[in-house]
C-alpha cells in the first residue's frame, strides 16, 4: 500500500513537472520519465495482475558503443496485489527513422506482496520495447518482459509481462 501511495505521488508530481514544462520553453531535454501500464504475469492465469510502473532514464549518461546507444535507467513497478519490483540496469537505443527498438538489462528487487511468488528477493528483468516518436520530447510505445531469479532461489517460475508506455522528456 505504501508503495502504491509513492508511486502515485510520483506520477503527481510527473504532471506537475509537465504542466511547467511547457511555461519555461526550455527544450534542453535532458531527462526522460517513462509511465506505463498493463498485465504482469499474463501467462500465468492464477496470478496475473495489472501493473503501473514508472522509469527514469538521463540522456546525459548516454553513450555510443559498439553495441548502439547504452544509456542507465532505474525505475519501479507495482501490481494491483502489491508485488513490487525496484530496479536499475542499462538499455540499448536502436532508431529506424520515427520507430525505437529498445532492449535492456535490470537487476533489481522484488517484494512478493499478495502477488507472486517469484522465489527469490533479486530478480532480473529483460525486456524489449518497441516505441513510435510522437512528437520531439514524446513517445508512445508497447513493452514485453521477462522477470525471473536465473535459479537463485528454490524455485524460479518466472513472470512474463507486457505493458503501454508513454514517454516524456523534460
Amino acid at each position: 500500500m505504501i508503495l502504491k501511495k509513492f508511486l502515485i505521488s510520483v506520477l503527481f508530481v510527473l504532471l506537475t513537472f509537465a504542466a511547467n514544462a511547457e511555461e519555461t520553453k526550455d527544450y534542453n531535454l535532458d531527462t526522460k520519465f517513462s509511465v506505463y501500464s498493463g498485465m504482469f504475469d499474463f501467462s500465468d492465469d492464477g496470478k496475473k495482475s495489472t501493473l503501473i510502473g514508472f522509469q527514469h532514464q538521463n540522456e546525459n549518461l548516454n553513450r555510443d558503443t559498439f553495441l548502439g546507444n547504452i544509456s542507465p535507467i532505474t525505475g519501479a513497478i507495482i501490481t494491483a496485489d502489491n508485488a513490487g519490483y525496484i530496479y536499475t540496469g542499462v538499455q540499448a537505443q536502436y532508431k529506424i527513422g520515427a520507430l525505437n527498438i529498445t532492449p535492456s538489462f535490470t537487476p533489481g528487487l522484488y517484494h512478493e506482496g499478495d502477488g507472486k511468488d517469484l522465489g527469490h528477493m533479486l530478480e532480473f528483468k529483460s525486456e524489449v520495447q518497441l516505441s513510435i516518436d510522437f512528437s520531439q520530447s514524446s513517445k508512445l510505445g508497447f513493452s514485453y518482459n521477462h522477470i525471473s531469479n536465473a535459479s537463485l532461489g528454490d524455485k524460479n517460475p518466472g513472470a512474463n509481462s507486457y505493458m503501454f508506455n508513454f514517454f516524456k522528456n523534460f
